[in-house]
């Protein structure tokens, strides 16, 4: 190191030992102030330019050398000096003393730390360089962290002197005067009645709310830069505009419509979104199917010697689309007429944070609003693997105009959509090949969910293949072959038709992101209220993320129209604390909260509570005695933390659980509730009392022995 840092460093250990060793932080406490304040208050009638002097050095070297007693000092000089003077002295002194300190650490480090680390500090430079003096500035209003640390760390990043200077100035200057204020205050108390003053009751308040009315400060003029190119209207056409009508989208112009709210909500395809059309309602109707199809098989099980259906795959796939149209009503554009949503049928562009431009049939107009909700929702995503585009896929988009069963069918993917289709195909008749590059499908779960739901699939004839990488698609002698590889070896697989299901991507493009500059990577980006980088516009559901579910895309749309509609005034964070979700495979997989695997990546502590449905009455004379209900509690505590469970009616069984977790409820309680005899919710019941058994005070059980006894004789 320079010998010139290696000697500032030195010193400056040694300043600050010193300060510790000899304990001179006793002289910085209220109880010492007080008891000399009276003297102070002497020297400074006498000498007041002095006292003056004396207390900006001081300052100085406090902030400087980052020692602890800046808080005290700054509410001393309002007692000493006075709200004006007591002010000035501390914005000065304690912005000197800042630049001071960032300097030292800026000479001694700033060298070594971009050296040894400057390639991944690239980012942070380019944003120090850009936006540097507005980051400082809002640390300087919020104190996020404490400004000694935001000395030292800013001297190691490229942001001028000269700004860091101004910008603390400015920063601190609110913040000090609130401080300084309460100090006045503190001051003037001379007896316990003292306290109680309305000044003094005022200016704790104050300094209290300060930091509240600095993150609205700090929120204003991040608003007002974002909106500074964009005129804003005298009036606006809407309150709300939405668009897209899948999940989020339709609950969002639901709400907004129940509080009186004028709201337009804008589809470019179908009304109900994949949910509806491509998703939850026609999976859940082949699932039905192929179930009922699934229990023929199985007739000897439940005593009946034989039992055969005679089906047409094509008749099949026609009632799945008429349970769309039996649903289709509750999402319908007639429905929300009448609920009082203003309906479009059209392509929307965002044209600017309070335009939205509509292209229909009959041509284009812009319609002006207050806010708008981005509910455009996902599509299946095709991986760039060679051979795919010319050999044809299906995806959970498309399959469903399928007429004819495909004979020989691979699915892509071993995720909860490709491990539904997987099955539902394979009791439909098909013979499926599952292909999943992970080392086991339903890869989220814990691993004995996914051992069970495997074990099952190639009991009823699946071929599942794990840690298998698709390659290539090629079409060999008119047949077309997948080629994947595992272990190191290329595996063919030949094939009819081929199922995509590796994941969906969210819908970013073509209603004007990138035109506004909205960051969109995976999903539109939005803070915890939901907000992209325009306040005023929103974003809910799949576009959204983090979860690709109808529930949560319907649980995000309840955030995002109370906070479009009532901000500022009022907005609430959105909670993902308790969210369920289930793979409607056989057995059905259900969960909420953690799972084993998660707690343990985590380093969560926890315990697992199972129960076995091999143990239940009602599985049994239903012949469904497979699965279990898996609990995790906080250690030594009925307190939950996640569900597990695998078995059929999961998702349903699940609803307890969820209900529990959200309201703060533990085992104990589900233990004291009476269940139905029989059901499978009792399941629910005999988890907890696995957990009550295990936790049974064996102590006062050994005394309650020993009194039975007694009683005995």
């Amino acid at each position: 190191m320079n010998p010139r840092k290696l000697l500032l460093l030195l010193a400056l250990a040694a300043s600050v030992g010193a300060f510790f060793v000899f304990d001179l932080g006793r002289f910085f406490s209220l109880d010492y102030f007080r008891s000399q304040q009276a003297a102070i208050e002497t020297y400074r009638a006498a000498h007041p330019g002095l006292t003056a002097g004396i207390f900006f050095a001081l300052y100085v070297a406090v902030t400087g050398l980052s020692l602890p007693g800046a808080a005290l000092m700054t509410l001393a000089a309002g007692a000493i000096f006075g709200l004006l003077w007591g002010t000035v002295i501390v914005s000065f002194a304690s912005t000197l003393g800042a630049t001071l300190a960032f300097l030292a650490a800026r000479f001694v480090l700033r060298d070594w730390v971009q050296g040894k680390f400057g390639d991944r500090l690239k980012a942070i430079n380019a944003g120090m360089e850009r936006e540097g003096g507005f980051y400082l500035f809002t640390l300087r209003l919020i104190p996020i962290f404490p400004f000694f640390v935001i000395n030292l760390v800013m001297g190691l990043t490229a942001i001028r002197t000269a700004t860091f200077y101004w910008v603390s100035q400015i920063g601190m200057l609110a913040g000090t005067l609130v401080y300084v204020n309460a100090g006045t205050q503190l001051a003037q108390i001379d007896s316990l009645q003292g306290i109680l003053s309305p000044a003094l009751l005022g200016s704790f308040v104050l300094l209290g709310i300060f930091p509240l009315i600095a993150k609205k400060i700090v929120a204003a003029i991040k608003a007002r830069r974002v909106y500074a190119k964009w005129p804003k209207p005298k009036r606006f056409d809407r309150n709300l505009i939405v668009i897209g009508a899948g999940s989020a989208g339709l609950v969002t112009a639901y709400i907004a419509a129940a509080v009186k709210a004028k709201v337009t909500l804008i589809e470019k395809h179908r009304m109900g979104g994949d949910c509806l059309n491509t998703g939850c309602v026609p999976s859940k109707a082949l699932i039905r199917s192929a179930k009922l199809l699934s229990h023929i098989q199985r007739s000897p099980e439940f005593g009946i010697r034989r039992a055969e259906a005679d089906f047409d795959f094509a008749e099949v796939m026609e009632r799945v689309q008429r349970v769309i149209r039996e649903v289709a009503p509750h999402d319908s554009v007639e429905r929300y007429t009448g609920l009082g949503v203003d309906v479009i049928e059209g392509t929307a562009k965002i044209t600017s944070p309070w335009s939205v431009a509509v292209t229909t049939a009959e041509g284009t107009r812009t319609l002006t609003t207050r806010s708008i909700v981005i509910a455009a929702g996902a599509r299946p995503f095709a991986p760039p693997i060679p051979g795919l585009e010319d050999v044809g896929y299906l995806t959970s988009d498309n399959v469903w105009a399928l007429r004819e069963l495909p004979k020989r069918l691979v699915v892509l993917g071993g995720g909860p959509i490709g491990s539904e289709l997987t099955q539902t195909f394979a009791r439909l008749g098909s013979q499926v090949t599952q292909v999943e590059m992970a080392p086991r499908i339903l890869i989220r779960e814990d691993p004995e969910v996914s051992e069970l739901v495997t074990a099952r699939f190639r009991q009823e004839g699946i071929a599942v293949l794990v840690n298998h990488k698709a390659q290539q698609f090629v079409v060999d002698n008119g047949e077309k072959v997948l080629i994947a590889e595992h272990d190191g070896q290329a595996v063919r697989i030949a094939f009819d038709a081929v199922l995509v299901a590796v994941g969906r991507v969210a819908n970013m493009r073509g209603y004007g992101l990138e035109e506004l500059g909205i960051p969109a990577t995976r999903t539109v980006e939005t803070n915890e209220y939901l907000q992209t980088l325009y306040p005023n516009i929103y974003a809910a559901g799949d576009v959204a993320g983090p979860f690709q579910f109808t529930h949560t895309a319907a649980h995000q749309a309840w955030y995002a129209a109370v906070n479009a509609l009532f901000d500022p005034l009022k907005k609430f964070k959105a909670d993902y604390s308790v969210i369920p979700w289930s793979t409607f495979v056989d057995p059905e997989v259900a969960r909420v909260g953690l799972n084993e695997q998660e707690a343990k990546e985590r380093g969560i502590p926890h315990e697992v509570t199972v129960y076995g449905l091999d143990d239940l009455d009602r599985a049994i004379a239903d012949g469904e005695a497979h699965g279990f209900v898996k609990v995790l509690t906080a250690p030594g505590k009925d307190r939950i933390l996640g569900v597990t469970l695998v078995g059929e009616h999961a998702g349903d069984l699940l609803a307890e659980y969820v209900l529990a977790m959200r309201h703060g409820l533990g085992l104990n309680k589900i233990l004291g509730t009476i269940h139905i005899y029989p059901t499978l919710a009792e399941a629910n019941k005999y988890a907890a009392g696995v957990w009550k058994k295990a936790h049974a005070p064996q102590k006062l059980l050994a005394w309650v022995d020993r009194f039975h006894a007694w009683r005995r004789g």
